[in-house]
This record gives structure tokens, C-alpha cells and sequence, in this order.
């Protein structure tokens, strides 16, 4: 894709390594494009696979002691690349500069200037401060207090007045003000400490006192305390963490970005133990204690204990909610299931805010080999909630979990022979179902690298904390296998594709009969000078869906084509000044039906001065239905990741404004806005806008101490 020319004018502006090689402030929401997939039709954990991939930026790895998990997961290096650097540190005994990475083989200028923002060296010589903690914490550079303020400015359906209905009750309304806010502090340093805490109010939610809805001013807080390598303590986390083991079948935190451009990196999940959580997504995290403890010089052994309230939403037999307690039995639901979406803006909403309690306790087993070449581990998961969990009786859900308990235990491994990397990991739920991923990627020669990798997972493979690589939102019920392959032929040429075939051996919900399909991209990237980059990406996906009309016990199954362009140009005429063209379009069709369509055109002015940064964007969209919706990303305020969606006819209009007033306070004002053509209202229910217009409002302050 033309993303090496975003790293170019944002992300990697400057290539005279041969002077000073600071750390520069990087626009992650170009990696993330790069990673993720044009058509998103899976619902990824876009913002937490951002503030992950953020962490690396405030807390850069120190290449002296980092291990292959931590570097993998970066997405930047190849496994050669990886073994290469490791077999320097080993054979001279430690970098002494990132000048260094110039004389490793196989890092070329735009790699190390890819990986800059996200690593650091410490010296030869350099002495451990020994400081009390809190001193450190006082003296720490990355130590700072953010806050945003975000609001649609058009008045939104849920924000009138209720109206009374037949029944005498009101109608849905959103009970809180349209004002989304964001408070957040982090102090941090690398492999030492790691302290903050995050308070937010989503739009619509109420900013009240109330015990007995569960709502204590902001609707969301988020705090860490995370200290590493205190003698054999590696790693101490108090408060909210992440967890990610192995290939991620049982715990992976937000780190599996799936199916993308890049085609060989993703397909390997790391194994990175505990990290601080820092998100404002308010699930898929641990809020309790966790701590690793290195047993010898190979082994490693985790503890971890969580217990948070989460939101459930009920149906009991009787239709009434007034027998909800902590002893409700199976028999006595009709359904229950996880909401995971955080809001807390209706009656609905509110009534079922932390109505249950999860516990979750484990513990992993990991060993790394000396070489650094193998690793592998035993993870043991089991999860609890207060209430049973029940998906409806429908047939789709007849392997789903069911109950209030589920124990999972999984072994993995990752080995590297020569330029090869195996990896996997198999695992197996209360239930009996098993999970299994077994893969290897492969550097062929200088120039191409190749991945492969075969998943399995049962109907009944539960598993409410993991996401390994599927095709489906969750790992199970399907069979897979994916092949990867990056070329580069000459210098300035790069050719990536991969080709996933998949199957569903039992229902999905809408396919009432096993099912399955194929996808496969190809991408062709040229990069003529530093200054600019151009590529072209095609892919197409055929998955089997029901066909209309087809009887419950007689199934039919037709074939729906899903097919992307993308068209990209990135050019910078100065070093003040970059421009970004970008075309989509896409085509669906089930069968021998109609074929429609959707493009996405849109042109970036981005401007930077010594205090001062605008980046601006005009599109037009045009779609013929919900399945051509465009998907974009966007420049956004710093720390916050944007990738909204384009359906039916339009304009798109945003600008992004920084201004640095001293070394201690930036501030970023977004504003956006969007005019649909032949259109009377925006969105729909509660998040219905009259007339054509959206226009929203992201305001920032950042204040370093």
C-alpha cells in the first residue's frame, strides 16, 4: 500500500542517518491503516489494537533486552530481521547506538526509520537509577495529563423530550447531555514503572451520583500500577491489565489484528504476558492483580486474578426482571449474554450497568530458550460469573456456552530454525471443544517471505477472552487456511498477497447450514523516491450466505461476491508540505442478482511548522447499500484512532489543528463534517439526525510535567 509514504512525510521524516536519530512524534493511525483490512466486515477492537500499539510509542522497547515477542509484535520486523539483530547483540555484546542497526544485515533505511518511534538503547555503562520510585515518577519526561471534549453538534433523536406512551411510560431517551469527555494521566518508563488512570463519559450518559445504578460521576474509570524486573519479580500489575498468551486461543488482549495489507507479520500473535491497560473500551481487560516471577533463567510463571462487574442483558421465562439476583438458575432464564458495549445512556442501558459479577483466575507457565530461538508455555483459564450465561434457543446457538463456569487450558510453542518461525497453540475448553493454530513464516531469500497457517476451531470451542486468527468475529466454528507472500523484486517495488480459504461446519447466525467461502488480495507498492509512494491493492472475498426464500429444514445456499479497489498516491514537494490521494471503490453481489457499488474519493493537504500542524481532507462517497459502506481512516487528535464508516451520498470534510504553545501544552481541535445527498435524516433510532448534515467537534489538551 502507499502507507511507506505516510511513514515518509509523518511517520519517518528524515533519512540522513549519518546525523542525530531523535524519536519523533508518529502518527500510528497510519501503521494501523497498513495493518488492518480496507472492508472491515469484523468487528476488530480498532481503538485497543491502537492504544496497544500506542504503549510501544510512550514506553519504547530497549533493543539490549527486548525478546522476539515483544519485537514481533510491533509489526515492523520480519523473523530474519529479528534473528539478525539478535545475533549481533549476541556475537558483540550489546548495541552501543541505534547507529548500529545500519550495520545489521537485512535493516535497511525506511525498516529503521519505521522502528525509531518504538525503540530505544541504553548505553553501555549506563547505571540502574536507584532512586526511590517516587522520586523516578517525579523526575520521568513521559509524564503527562490529557483531556478531550467531542460533540455532535446537530441535536440527535435521543436527546428530545420523552413523550408518554399508551402504557404510561416514556419513550427511550438518552438520560445524559451530547458532551463526550476524556480525562486521562500516565507516567511512565520503560521496563521500570507505569502509573495512570482514565475517567470517561460517553455521549448520552449522565454525569450523576447514584449508588444504586452503579454511577459515580464519570460512567467509566480505568487505573494501573505496573512495576517491572525488581530482582526476580518481572513483572508486578495492580489494578486494570491485559493478558496475552501464546497464539491468543484463550488470552489475547487485543493484539490479533487479523486479516490486512500487511500479509505476513499479523499472522503471528505475541506472546507478551502482562501490560497495562489504558483503553476506554470497557471490556476484554483484567481489573484485579497479576505478576510474573522468573523461576531460572528459561522459565517464567504468571498469576493473575481478576473480578470487575460487567453488564448482562437478561430475558427471563417470565418477561419480568424483578427475580434478578445473584441466585438465578438456568432454568430460570431464557437468555442472558454479555454487553460490551459500554453505553450507559437509556433506562435499558442503565438498569443492566455491572448487574453481574466475573471472576477470573489463572496462571502460564512460559519458557524462553537462551538463544532466544524457542519459546513455549502452559496456560491454565478459567473464568466465573454470578449469573449463568444463555445464548437464545436458536439453532445457531446450540453449541454456544452455556452456564456460569468455563475452564480453558491451552500449550504453546514458537521456534525459529534458520529463517523459519513455527509457531502454535492448541487448547480446550470445559466443554470438550478444542482450538488449534499451527503456522510458520518463512523468509525465502532477502526478497521474499512467505507465511502459512492452519486453524481449527469446534462448534463448541469457547472462549470469551480470546481472538486468534479467524475469519470469524470469534474463534469458533471454522476451519481455515491462510498463505501469505511478500516479494520484493527490485529496491523501490513491494508485492504482498495472501489467499485465505475458509469453512463453517455447523450454523452461523443468518445461515442456516454449514458454509464457507475463499478471500484473497493482492498489493503492488512503488516507491520512486523518498518523497513519494504509490500502490494499488485489489481484494475479493466469496462467502456462502442463505438464499432467500429458502424453508428453515431446507436450506439453500448462494455465493455473495465482495470485491475492493484502492488506489493511493502520496507525495511531498517540501518538507512542509505532503499530499495524499486515495480512491476506493467496491462491488457486491449474492448469486446472479444485481451487482452494486461504492466508491470513496479523497484528497489530504497536511501542512507542519515549527509549532504548528494542519492536516485537512475534502471526499465524495457514494454507495448503493449498507454493503458498500466505505471504510477510512482518518488523521485524528493525538491518541485517539478514527475510522468512521460512509453509506449512501456525500461530502466529507475534516481538518486537525495542533498548536505546541511551549515545551509543556499542545492542543488539537477536529472538526468534521459531513452533507449527504438525498437524504431527509442521518442514522437511524435514537441516533437519528433531521436534514443532511453531521458535524462534530474533538477539542485536546495534552500538558506534559
Amino acid at each position: 500500500m502507499l502507507f511507506a509514504l505516510f511513514f515518509l512525510s509523518f511517520f519517518v521524516p528524515g533519512f540522513a542517518l549519518a546525523q542525530e536519530l531523535p524519536r519523533r512524534e508518529v502518527n500510528l493511525d497510519l501503521l494501523v491503516q497498513e495493518l488492518f483490512s480496507q472492508q472491515q466486515d469484523k468487528d476488530l477492537p480498532y481503538e485497543d489494537i491502537y492504544e496497544n500499539l500506542l504503549q510501544y510509542y510512550q514506553n519504547p522497547i530497549n533493543l539490549n533486552r527486548a525478546n522476539r515477542e515483544e519485537l514481533s509484535s510491533l509489526f515492523i520486523l520480519s523473523e530474519v530481521q529479528i534473528t539478525a539483530l539478535f545475533e549481533h547483540i549476541n556475537r558483540t555484546g550489546g548495541l552501543l547506538s541505534i547507529y548500529e542497526l545500519q550495520t545489521i544485515e537485512g535493516f535497511d533505511l525506511i525498516t529503521i526509520n519505521k522502528l525509531l518511534p518504538f525503540v530505544t538503547v541504553l548505553e553501555t555503562g549506563l547505571q540502574t537509577d536507584r532512586r526511590p520510585l517516587w522520586e523516578r515518577m517525579l523526575s520521568e519526561e513521559n509524564n503527562y495529563l490529557l483531556i478531550r471534549y467531542e460533540r455532535t453538534l446537530q441535536k440527535k433523536k435521543g436527546y428530545l423530550p420523552p413523550t408518554i406512551k399508551s402504557n404510561g411510560q416514556e419513550t427511550s431517551h438518552y438520560k445524559g447531555s451530547p458532551d463526550k469527555l476524556l480525562l486521562r494521566y500516565r507516567v511512565a518508563h520503560t521496563r521500570d514503572f507505569s502509573l495512570g488512570f482514565t475517567l470517561e463519559k460517553d455521549a448520552g450518559e449522565q454525569f450523576i451520583f447514584d449508588s444504586k445504578t452503579h454511577r459515580y460521576g464519570f460512567d467509566f474509570y480505568s487505573a494501573h500500577f505496573q512495576l517491572y524486573d525488581k530482582g526476580r519479580l518481572k513483572t508486578l500489575a495492580i489494578g486494570d491489565y491485559q493478558l496475552s498468551f501464546g497464539q491468543g486461543l484463550i488470552a489475547a488482549s487485543a493484539f490479533g489484528v487479523g486479516k490486512g495489507g500487511e500479509t505476513i507479520t499479523t499472522t503471528r500473535r505475541s506472546d507478551l504476558g502482562i501490560r497495562p491497560y489504558t483503553s476506554t473500551l470497557e471490556s476484554a481487560f483484567f481489573r484485579g492483580a497479576a505478576a510474573t516471577y522468573t523461576l531460572t533463567n528459561t522459565l517464567n510463571l504468571t498469576g493473575f486474578y481478576s473480578r470487575k462487574k460487567v453488564d448482562v442483558s437478561f430475558q427471563l421465562l417470565q418477561d419480568s426482571l424483578d427475580q434478578l439476583n445473584e441466585q438465578i438458575s438456568l432454568g430460570d432464564l431464557e437468555s442472558s449474554s454479555l454487553q460490551e458495549t459500554g453505553f450507559h445512556r437509556t433506562s435499558t442501558e442503565i438498569a443492566r450497568k455491572h448487574n453481574v459479577t466475573e471472576q477470573i483466575s489463572g496462571a502460564n507457565l512460559a519458557y524462553f530458550s537462551k538463544s532466544r530461538r524457542a519459546s513455549g508455555g502452559f496456560t491454565v483459564f478459567n473464568s466465573s460469573y454470578s449469573v449463568p450465561l444463555l445464548r437464545s434457543d436458536a439453532a445457531y446457538n446450540r453449541f454456544e456456552f452455556r452456564g456460569s463456569n468455563n475452564l480453558l487450558l491451552s500449550g504453546y510453542y514458537s521456534y525459529n530454525w534458520r529463517n523459519v518461525n513455527f509457531f502454535g497453540e492448541a487448547a480446550r475448553s470445559q466443554s470438550g471443544g478444542l482450538g488449534l493454530v499451527q503456522g510458520l513464516m518463512a523468509s525465502l531469500t532477502s526478497q521474499v517471505e512467505v507465511a502459512m497457517l492452519y486453524r481449527n476451531y469446534a462448534r463448541n470451542f469457547h472462549t470469551l477472552y480470546g481472538d486468534g486468527f479467524s475469519e470469524n468475529t470469534r474463534p469458533i466454528n471454522e476451519k481455515g487456511f491462510y498463505t501469505g507472500l511478500k516479494i520484493r523484486p527490485a529496491s523501490r517495488w513491494e508485492i504482498t498477497a495472501y489467499y485465505d480459504r475458509f469453512r463453517f461446519p455447523w450454523l452461523r447466525f443468518g445461515v442456516n447450514a454449514p458454509s464457507g467461502g475463499e478471500e484473497y488480495l493482492l498489493r503492488l507498492l512503488y516507491k520512486p523516491s523518498k518523497l513519494a509512494t504509490f500502490y494499488g491493492q485489489f481484494r475479493t472475498e466469496n462467502k456462502e450466505l442463505e438464499e432467500p426464500g429458502s424453508l428453515q429444514n431446507i436450506p439453500g445456499l448462494e455465493l455473495a461476491t465482495r470485491r475492493n479497489y484502492l488506489l493511493s498516491a502520496d507525495f511531498a514537494p517540501t518538507g512542509r508540505l505532503s499530499l495524499r490521494s486515495r480512491l476506493q471503490f467496491s462491488s457486491y453481489n449474492v448469486g446472479n442478482g444485481e451487482r452494486t457499488t461504492g466508491y470513496f474519493l479523497a484528497q489530504d493537504v497536511n501542512l507542519e511548522f515549527r509549532r504548528f500542524r494542519i492536516s485537512s481532507r475534502y471526499a465524495v462517497f457514494d454507495t448503493d447499500d449498507s454493503e458498500n459502506r466505505q471504510y477510512v481512516t482518518e488523521k485524528d487528535v493525538l491518541y485517539a484512532f478514527s475510522i468512521p464508516s460512509f453509506g449512501g451520498a456525500g461530502t466529507r470534510m475534516y481538518t486537525v489543528l495542533q498548536y505546541s504553545f511551549s515545551g509543556k501544552m499542545d492542543v488539537w481541535l477536529k472538526l468534521a463534517y459531513t452533507h449527504y445527498r438525498y437524504q431527509k435524516t442521518i442514522s437511524s433510532g435514537l441516533e437519528e439526525i433531521q436534514g443532511p448534515r453531521r458535524t462534530d467537534v474533538r477539542a485536546q489538551v495534552r500538558y506534559r510535567f
